[in-house]
């Protein structure tokens, strides 16, 4: 500890150490989600052959996050249930109607991670441009204030959403039109009409799954409107979103929850099993 830590000094002093004191336990957590994120990067780009970090056991981990971290959609699930968007029916005004808010629907789920509690209670004035980039704001769990990116794509479903009822395709910073509006554009919808949408849709998806693959069906089946929150999350990790951004998006108040979405580590371990084979080890 004495070669590390130590009271300030000139950095030229002979007393100068890079610290003053011992990191805290979430600051030790944090450096080694990050390492591990950087030896997983490096395993993938074919620079290392694997993560030393990989070996340690994750011993806080309880069987109720590991249960929750895999209620999400993998990516044929998601293929499916936006071409089960796209087969929507749009042959009278009301289908239409239908088409258009599950489109947007979907989008605002997958592309910011919300509660839907938070779909629910917020206004289009919660999208905000400031210095020339789009922001939802939003009063999440614990009433917290916070801020997440808009991208590209979130912002084109919104204004095809809002030209669909004759809005003007971006939002005013007062305007009270509901986040997710009902079929006549006159109001909100709760969180258990959104979670009716949704069921509608996994079932539809599920069932362009069911020939080829009954498993990934019947899972789909099960999702519900927070398995889009996780399934955000999970994809922006495995798109190779910072950490510290990932965190921010997901407004993780510890960053080890965020950590439960790096799926890196998993798929290494399961890769490396395949050296052990019945018929001996494989060359």
């Amino acid at each position: 500890r004495e070669r590390w830590c130590g009271v300030k000094a000139p950095r030229f002093s002979p007393q100068w150490r890079p610290f003053v004191g011992p990191l805290s336990p979430a600051s030790r957590q944090m450096a080694l989600l990050i390492i591990n994120s950087l030896f997983s990067y490096l395993v993938t780009a074919g620079y290392l052959a694997g993560n030393p970090l990989a070996l340690a056991r994750r011993r806080t981990r309880n069987h109720q996050s590991t249960r929750q971290v895999e209620r999400f959609l993998e990516q044929d699930q998601w293929q499916a249930l936006l071409a089960a968007v796209d087969a929507l029916p749009r042959d009278s005004e009301r289908n239409c109607q239908h088409y258009a808010r599950a489109k947007y629907l979907v989008a605002l789920l997958y592309l910011l991670g919300p509660r839907v509690s938070e779909v629910a209670e917020h206004t289009m004035s919660s999208f905000q441009r400031i210095r020339g980039r789009w922001w939802w704001q939003v009063t999440g769990k614990g009433r917290k204030e916070a801020r997440v990116p808009v991208n590209e794509d979130l912002l084109a479903a919104l204004s095809e959403y809002r030209r669909f009822y004759g809005l003007h395709p971006l939002p005013d910073p007062d305007e009270s039109t509901p986040l997710v509006m009902n079929l006549k554009g006159a109001a909100g919808i709760g969180d258990n009409m959104i979670y009716r949408i949704v069921k509608r849709l996994v079932i539809r998806a599920a069932a362009r799954l069911e020939a080829d693959d009954p498993h990934q069906a019947e899972k789909l089946r099960r999702a519900s409107t927070h398995w889009f929150r996780h399934t955000s999350i999970t994809h922006q990790a495995d798109a190779g979103i910072d950490l510290r951004h990932l965190q921010r998006n997901a407004r993780h108040a510890r960053l080890d929850t965020t950590g439960l979405y790096l799926h890196a580590e998993e798929n290494e371990w399961h890769e490396a099993m395949e050296r052990h084979r019945l018929k001996g080890q494989k060359e």
